[in-house]
C-alpha cells in the first residue's frame, strides 16, 4: 500500500517532493520522531487538493505540518502521509495598504523580515519564533505582549468537505493558543496580514532587542519545541515548574531546561517516550504540589508505543 500511494503521488507532484519513509526527526524542531510512511511537500493550493484527494482513495490519513515547531512525533512515526507546507508553498506578496499576503508555509522570520523591509511594523513580536505563518495563526501564536490575531486582515482556508473559503478575522474565533482552525480541521492556505507603516530603524532595533532577549533567556542552543506548557491562568508556567524543584530534571536526554523551566529540551539523542515522560511527571508534581493543571502547549502525532 505505501509502495502504491508512493508512486501515485509522484504523479501528482515532482518525485523530489514525495518522500517516502521519512525520518520526522529531520523535520521537527525537537530533531525527534520516527518515520513518516510518505512525507510529500506541494507547492501549490491545487497539489494539496490532489494529495488530499489521493488520501481519500487509499483511505489513508493525512496530517498537515509546518516548520515542525510545536510537534512531538512518536519514536514509531506516523502511519499515513504527512503533507508539510514549508518552502515550496511560501510566496509572500506586499500591497500598497499596508497588507501582506503570505501563504502557509513561509516562515514567521522571513515575514517578519519582510514587513521591516517594507517598513511595516506590528510583526516584530514573531520576529523570532521558528515556526511557519501557517502554524501561527492555527495556535495564534504570541510574543512579548503580541499575539498573530491583533494583526491578521484574512485567511484563506481549505475545509474537510474541499471548500476554499475566505475567514475573516472576525470569524476565527481566536483565544490563547487556539482558533477555529483546530477545531473545524481546515488546513490553513493563505494569511492576510494588515500592518501599520513605522520606521525602518525603529522595527529593526526592537527586532534586535527581542531577539536578544530570547537569546539571553531561553535555551536556544538545544532542540525544543519552545514553550511546552500553556500558561495556566493567574500564573506562569516557567516559575511553577522551577518552585516544584524540577529546574533540570531529566529521564535520558530529555531534560526540564535549567535556563528556563517552561521548556522541555533534548539533550541530543532524547526520543519521544523520554520527553512524554518528562512532561507527564512535571504535570504530576505541579498538579501535587501548587493544584494547578499544566495543559501541554506541544501537539502530539504519531505512534509512541
Amino acid at each position: 500500500m505505501e509502495e502504491d500511494i508512493s508512486q501515485t503521488l509522484r504523479g501528482l507532484l515532482d518525485e523530489k517532493r514525495v518522500l517516502p519513509d521519512e525520518p520526522m526527526s529531520l523535520h521537527t524542531t525537537f530533531c525527534i520522531g520516527g518515520k513518516a510512511d510518505v512525507l510529500v511537500k506541494p507547492a501549490s493550493v491545487t497539489e494539496i487538493e490532489a494529495v488530499i484527494r489521493c488520501c481519500g482513495e487509499y483511505a489513508l490519513p493525512y496530517y498537515v505540518i509546518g516548520n515542525g515547531s510545536n510537534l512531538l512525533v512518536g519514536d514509531k512515526g506516523i502511519r499515513g502521509v504527512v503533507i508539510e507546507l514549508g518552502n515550496e508553498f511560501a510566496q509572500i506578496e506586499a500591497a500598497e495598504d499596508d497588507t501582506l499576503w503570505v501563504q502557509a508555509g513561509c516562515l514567521l522570520s522571513k515575514v517578519a523580515n519582510t514587513a521591516w523591509k517594507k517598513g511595516l511594523t506590528g510583526l516584530e513580536f514573531a520576529s523570532g519564533i521558528p515556526g511557519t505563518i501557517g502554524g501561527a495563526v492555527k495556535m495564534n501564536a504570541g510574543a512579548y505582549g503580541g499575539e498573530m490575531k491583533d494583526i491578521i486582515d484574512s485567511v484563506t482556508v481549505l475545509t474537510p468537505e474541499g471548500e476554499i473559503m475566505i475567514l475573516p478575522q472576525d470569524r476565527m474565533e481566536f483565544g490563547y493558543r487556539k482558533s477555529i482552525v483546530s477545531e473545524k480541521n481546515y488546513i490553513i492556505l493563505e494569511v492576510r496580514l494588515q500592518l501599520r507603516k513605522g520606521d525602518v530603524k525603529k522595527i529593526a532595533s526592537r527586532m534586535r532587542e527581542l531577539n536578544e532577549a530570547r537569546r539571553e533567556k531561553q535555551p536556544l542552543e538545544y532542540p525544543s519545541a519552545g514553550s511546552t506548557f500553556k500558561r495556566p491562568e493567574g500564573h506562569f508556567a516557567g516559575k511553577l515548574i522551577m518552585e516544584a524543584g524540577l529546574a533540570g530534571f531529566r529521564i535520558g536526554d530529555a531534560q526540564v531546561s535549567e535556563k528556563h523551566c517552561g521548556f522541555v529540551i533534548n539533550r541530543g539523542q532524547a526520543t519521544a517516550s523520554e520527553i512524554q515522560a518528562v512532561m507527564q511527571e512535571v504535570i504530576h508534581r505541579v498538579q501535587e504540589q501548587f493544584q494547578v493543571t499544566l495543559e501541554p502547549e506541544v501537539c502530539k502525532i504519531g505512534e509512541f508505543f
